[in-house]
């Protein structure tokens, strides 16, 4: 979640526990994940767009709850562009 403090300096907090993630120079510096998620028809949100923040705390415990795995790619960046490890 972003808020911005009295100091018009914006402030990232997991959604899950609160905790305010450490930041350098306007750049997170620990493990955070932002989740976006559109609903669509035959949903209870239809049409709605969900935004969350999660620290890698709360992501981990979350997901040890899943009944199968989440899927994970690992990529590597290149001047800002990502590419799977398959596309190199």
């Amino acid at each position: 979640m972003k808020k911005m403090n009295s100091k018009g300096k914006y402030e990232i907090f997991c959604h899950k526990c609160g905790k305010k993630m450490q930041m350098t120079n306007g750049i997170v510096t620990e493990g955070i994940i932002r989740l976006q998620g559109k609903w669509g028809y035959f949903s209870n949100k239809d049409l709605q767009m969900h935004t969350m923040d999660l620290c890698e705390e709360c992501y981990d415990s979350i997901t040890t709850l899943f009944k199968y795995p989440v899927d994970v790619t690992e990529y590597i960046s290149v001047e800002d562009d990502y590419y799977t490890l398959e596309q190199v």
